[in-house]
C-alpha cells in the first residue's frame, strides 16, 4: 500500500513537471514552452552541424574534379552550407515558436523596417557577398589589390572578405566594397598578365644599346615568359631624359612585386657594367647646388650710401 502511495506521488511529481515544461507562454501570436524551445535547439544545432558537414563533403568531393577551379568549389560549398543553416532556422522558428509563415513574414516586415533605420550597410555587405558568390568576380585564392593594399583572398563570408597579404596581415574588407569600388584583380580571366616597368636614361645615351640592355635584362628571370617575348617601347623624349618602358608578361601575376625586384636588379647591373646613366631631374639639382644670395641688412645699406654720397 505504501509503494502504491509512492509510485501515485513520484507519478503526480512527473505530471506537474511534464506540465510546466509544455505550459505555453503567449506573446501574441507567439507561443513558446521551455519543451518546444528545447526541440527547436536540438534542430538548430543538428542543422548547423549537418550544413557543416555537407559543406565539407561538397568540397571534398569536388576536389577530386580537377576542371572545376577551387572558387567554385568554396561557392558550391558555401551556398550549400546557408541554405541548409536557412532551412533550420526556419525549422526553429516553427517549433520552438509556433510560427507559421504569415508570421514570419511579420517578423521579415519588421526587419525591414530596421534595416532601413540603421542595418542598411549590414544588409549591403549581406546582398554583396551573394553577388560575389553568385558572379564570382572575386573569387577565394585570387590576387587582389585595393586601397593600394595586395594580398590573396582567404575567404568570401557573409559580411566580409578575408585577404591575407604577403606579411600575413589578415584585412577584413566589407563585401560592400568589393562590390562597388575599383579592384584589380590579378588572378580574373587570362593567366597571363602583362608587367611594365619604366625606365629614364640620359638624353646622351645610345637608344639601340639602352633597348638592347634592357631586353637581356628580362632573360633567365623566373616566371617571365618567353611568348609572348619581352618588348621594349620609347615613350618620349623628355625635357633632360629618353623615357622608355620593358614590357614582359607572366603567368603568375600574383608575383609582380618579385618579377619587377628580380628585373630591377638585373637593370642597374648591366647598366652599370655598359656604362648607361640613368637620368635625374637635372634643373632642380641646379638650383638646389646654386649657392644663396646673401641677404643685405636695410640698416647697413643705408649707411652705406650716405657714406658714398659725402
Amino acid at each position: 500500500m505504501l509503494n502504491l502511495i509512492l509510485f501515485q506521488e513520484e507519478l503526480t511529481l512527473f505530471q506537474r513537471v511534464v506540465s510546466y515544461l509544455n505550459y505555453n507562454f503567449e506573446f501574441g501570436r507567439i507561443k513558446v514552452s521551455v519543451a518546444t524551445l528545447v526541440q527547436g535547439l536540438i534542430i538548430l544545432a543538428i542543422s548547423f552541424l549537418i550544413a557543416r558537414y555537407l559543406s565539407a563533403l561538397i568540397e571534398r568531393r569536388l576536389d577530386k574534379t580537377p576542371h572545376i577551379d577551387a572558387g567554385l568549389r568554396y561557392t558550391i560549398g558555401r551556398l550549400l552550407k546557408y541554405f541548409v543553416t536557412t532551412i533550420g532556422i526556419l525549422l526553429f522558428l516553427q517549433v520552438a515558436f509556433s510560427l507559421d509563415l504569415t508570421s514570419l513574414a511579420v517578423i521579415f516586415t519588421a526587419l525591414s523596417v530596421g534595416i532601413g533605420f540603421g542595418l542598411q550597410y549590414i544588409a549591403a555587405d549581406i546582398a554583396s557577398g551573394f553577388i560575389l558568390l553568385f558572379e564570382r568576380p572575386i573569387r577565394v585564392g585570387d590576387r587582389i589589390t585595393i586601397d593600394n593594399e595586395e594580398g590573396d583572398v582567404f575567404s568570401i563570408n557573409l559580411r566580409t572578405t578575408i585577404v591575407n597579404t604577403n606579411d600575413r596581415i589578415a584585412i577584413i574588407v566589407p563585401n560592400s566594397k568589393l562590390v562597388s569600388q575599383r579592384v584589380i584583380n590579378w588572378s580574373y580571366g587570362d593567366p597571363r598578365a602583362r608587367i611594365s616597368i619604366p625606365i629614364s636614361v640620359e638624353a646622351e645615351s645610345d637608344i639601340d644599346l639602352v633597348t638592347n640592355t634592357l631586353l637581356e635584362t628580362a632573360e633567365g628571370v623566373e616566371m617571365v615568359l618567353s611568348d609572348p617575348k619581352p618588348k621594349v617601347q620609347f615613350l618620349r623624349f623628355g625635357d633632360y631624359s629618353l623615357d622608355f618602358r620593358l614590357l614582359v608578361w607572366t603567368r603568375v601575376p600574383s608575383r609582380h612585386s618579385q618579377i619587377r625586384s628580380d628585373i630591377n636588379y638585373s637593370i642597374a647591373k648591366l647598366f652599370k657594367e655598359r656604362g648607361i646613366q640613368t637620368s635625374h631631374p637635372v634643373q632642380e639639382l641646379r638650383m638646389q647646388s646654386q649657392p644663396e644670395a646673401p641677404v643685405r641688412e636695410p640698416a647697413l645699406t643705408d649707411q652705406r650710401d650716405k657714406f658714398n654720397q659725402t
